[in-house]
Parts: structure tokens; sequence; C-alpha cells
């Protein structure tokens, strides 16, 4: 029997296997597979994606903070770029199962943790998701208290002034992800190009303020030796991989609504990292510049901010806050919601997820996280790079070299389908992750073998990918060409439209 529908490297269920699948606990509205009409974003949509998310405040203060820890400009800038490279890979290899098959990442995650362990990856995402939520409410907070202090002089000395400030700026982040990620929508259109307005407007400052171009970039790196310089890049480097590598997982929930391979694939290569390298010279040239400025390195931008008058900081204060409003939403929403809605997808709503997932973003302690760019480079961004790397690793062999892109997409939502492995979990998966994991950390306790730890994000994809494809060979769970062909359905390139979901699921 035919269950699914294959045209243009695109697989849908047919009309009769999703009407099957509509009572099963494993399927909603959300976590269905997208139908053909739902495919229809092109690469200029992946572009705005990536446009959108890239100029927001933390990746310009991880660009910026790598001036605080001794490079110059250009080693900086260099720095970006090829984390953003090498993290474009795995997002371009899980966004191509996304686009195929149209399932959203918790949905991914069944296929190599089972239909219950799905909720290890996914939690694991979205407990990262709602650090980032925090951050942002954090960093949204300290341009509010920054205003206040800076038009009433009184403010300052009003106890718990900064902590009331986050409770109400996190509430109004709350209640907007309650109302759902459409509530914004339109606003989130131009919040990006104003908060590039905002940076170009501070760049141009900058350039006046320090004398020029000449002046801003010519602080001399601090790192003399090779072996200072390696000390600092390689955290650096797995920092800005690990920036991403959030999205490098949760991708398919965007690439589900691809027109094709081609267009995700198009959009995201020349926007991510174009968009990362020019915004992160802007906030590495900034941080330059404030060095010949106010004689220390800010790499903050709301600390900037807040060497201002009182009228350029109302400003600033208020692009920066929609800015973390809307990019917070859009963001490190629907992730985090999405996972936790995935472990009851019968009772759990989105937005119950998102009130959750507010409520992590306090247990993270923000403040701590952004107190010093130590915290967040080598704290926050490579202690959650060792959790994800080999997360992405399992994910990346069991597509592309396990199941070489098979999947029954039916039995995805089985509950006792062939990805519901032993009592819901897949337990060569839980062996990978935890060696994944277990490698890099023992590059922390063994004299020499630090350079584990400092790239534990790739260390523990390859390890965690190596165990995974050693573990699943000829796992009775794959699907083989002959039974792919015995349950799809191939259509050739015509105008007639592929089967999809009858009208009413939809």
């Amino acid at each position: 029997m035919k269950s699914q529908t294959e045209k243009d490297g695109i697989v849908t269920l047919t009309g009769d296997m999703a009407r099957q699948l509509s009572d099963s606990p494993l399927w909603n509205e959300d976590l269905r597979p997208t139908t053909r009409k739902e495919h229809h974003w092109a690469a200029w949509n992946f572009a705005a994606l990536w446009i959108s998310m890239c100029l927001c405040i933390p990746a310009y203060a991880l660009a910026g903070g790598m001036i605080s820890l001794g490079m110059n400009w250009w080693q900086a800038v260099l720095t970006v770029l090829i984390g953003n490279l090498i993290v474009l890979i795995p997002i371009l290899l899980n966004a191509h199962a996304g686009t195929k098959f149209g399932i959203p990442y918790p949905v991914y995650a069944r296929l190599w943790f089972g239909s219950r362990g799905a909720h290890i990856p996914a939690l694991a995402r979205a407990l990262i998701a709602a650090g980032w939520f925090g951050i942002n409410c954090w960093i949204g907070t300290t341009a509010i208290d920054g205003l206040l202090q800076a038009v009433f002089k009184g403010w300052k000395e009003v106890p718990g002034h900064t902590p009331l400030v986050f409770l109400i700026f996190w509430g109004l982040n709350v209640f907007v992800a309650y109302k759902g990620p459409e509530s914004i929508k339109n606003l989130m259109q131009f919040s990006a190009p104003l908060l590039m307005v905002a940076v170009m407007g501070l760049f141009i400052w900058a350039v006046i303020k320090a004398g020029g171009f000449g002046s801003m970039l010519s602080a001399q790196s601090k790192l003399n030796t090779p072996g200072e310089f390696l000390k600092a890049f390689f955290p650096s480097l797995m920092g800005c991989i690990a920036f991403w590598a959030t999205m490098a997982l949760n991708i398919p929930d965007f690439c589900r609504y691809a027109k094709s391979q081609k267009a995700q694939v198009v959009g995201q290569s020349l926007s991510l990292p174009l968009t990362m390298g020019v915004f992160s010279f802007i906030a590495i040239a900034v941080t330059s510049a404030t060095i010949v400025i106010f004689g220390e390195a800010l790499w903050d931008p709301v600390a900037i901010l807040n060497r201002f008058s009182a009228p350029v900081v109302l400003i600033g204060a208020v692009i920066i806050t929609l800015s973390s409003l809307t990019i917070n939403v859009g963001a490190n929403v629907v992730a985090p919601a999405r996972a936790i809605e995935n472990l009851w997808p019968r009772r759990i709503t989105f937005a119950t997820g998102a009130l959750i997932t507010g409520l992590l973003g306090i247990v993270i302690q923000p403040w701590y996280i952004m107190e010093n760019f130590g915290n967040y480079i080598f704290g926050w961004l490579g202690t959650y790079g060792a959790l994800l790397g080999p997360i992405d690793g399992i994910a990346i062999a069991d597509y592309w070299l396990v199941r070489r892109r098979r999947l029954a997409l039916a039995e995805l939502y089985m509950a006792r389908g062939r990805y519901h492995y032993a009592k819901g979990v897949n337990w060569n998966s839980v062996i990978a992750l935890l060696v994944g994991v277990a490698v890099p950390i023992l590059g922390r306790f063994l004299p020499g073998w630090d350079w584990l730890w400092s790239n534990a994000l790739v260390v523990g994809l390859v390890v965690a990918a190596v165990v995974y494809t050693f573990l699943m060979h000829r796992h009775e769970s794959l699907v083989s060409p002959a039974e792919y062909a015995r349950i799809t359905q191939i259509e050739s390139r015509t105008p007639t439209s592929a089967v999809s979901l009858p009208e009413e699921t939809e």
C-alpha cells in the first residue's frame, strides 16, 4: 500500500494515510507533516529569516567580546566567518530532512531516539532555547533600566529596581509568546531593519568619535604568541559554532515549508555567513573604537548606550527593547514550546509550552551569563555546545549515513511503528549521546588533553556520529530501496498537485 507521495524531492502523506493517523496520540496540527501546498517558502524567505535572527544583540556581543579577549579586528572577523561557515554544514544537512519530509524537529528526533526517547534531544534543545529567552529578556531589561536611570535620577536609588524591570519585561515577553508568534508577525518585519539602522548609526558615531577607521582599527592584538592566540581562538570559534548549534538542530521547523531543496540551500548559504560577517565587523569595529574613546573594550552595546545623553538612551532603549521582544518570540519560543507540547500532544498546547519556556528562562539566571564575556563564551556557549554537538552528530549520521534519506513517514506518527524501538527509546542513540558527551569532558581532567573540551562541540559531534553509525548498522528499522519503492508513489514533474491532507486537517 502506498502511504506517501514523492514529487520533485518532496514527500507528503497520502490523504487516506493522513486520515488514519489523525487519531494517533503522536499527531496534532502543529506536529503533523506539511502538505504539498504548505511547501511555499522561497530562497528569499530563508534569507529574511536569517537576516532577522543575525541582527540581534547576543550576536553583536559575541563578535565584540573577542576584542576583550585580546584579538585585533581582523582576527575576530576571521574567527566569526570560519565559525559560521562550519556551522552552516550541519544546518544544511539537517535542513534536507525537514524539506524532504515536512517534519518539525520533535518528530525528526523520533527517527533516531524513538517516539519517547525523542524527548531527550527535544528537551535539551528546549532548555537551551529557554536560556536564550532569558538572556534576551535580560538584555531588554538592562536597556530599559538604563533609560530610567538616565531620565529619572532617583530611579537608581529605588530598591530592587533592576529585578523589578526584569519581571515586567519578562512578563511582556511571556504574554506575547503566550498569544503566539503570529501576534507580532508584522512587528518583526521591521524590527530587525530598525536594529540595523541603529547599529549603523552607532558605527558612524564610532568612526567619527575615534577619528576614522585608522584609529578605531589600530588596536594591536594582545595575543603575542601562536599559543596565546590559539588559546583564545578555539573557544571563540566553538562559541561561534555553538551560537547557531541550536538552529542546526531545529532548522527542520522552518525548512519543512521550503518549496525545494535549492530554495533552502541558496537562501541559507548566502544569508547566514554574509549577514554575520558584516554585522560582526560592525560590532568588532565599534568595540575596538571604545578602546580609543573610553579606554576599555565595551562589548555590550547596552553598556555603550548608557554612556550617551538621555534622549539618545531613550531612542536606543526603545530599539533594543523592540528587538529583544520580537527576536525573542520568533527565535527562542518555537523550539521549546514545540518540545514541551510534544510531551503530551493531546493535552499540552503551544501557549502552555511558551509559559513554561518563560519560567525556565528565569531558572537559567541570564544575569550571571551576561555578567562578563568569560561567562558568555566559556560558560554558556561552551557548555551547551558540548551537549548539542553529539545530538547534531546523531541526527546527521542517522539521516545521511544510516538511513540514506529513506523514511517511512507515516510510521513516525504510529504509537507502535518501526520508530518506536524498545518501549519508545532507541538505546543506540542514548549510548552514542553519552559517549559523545563523555569524551570532551575527559579533556577537562586529563593533562594535555584540554583541546577535547575546548573543541567540545565538534569532537562530540564526530564521536557520537561514529558510534551511532556503528551501532545502527543494518538495524531492523531501516527502509531498503525496495521497500521505499513499495510505500512511495513517485510523481513525475507535471502541473497536477500531489495528494495532500484532506481539507479538514489542513
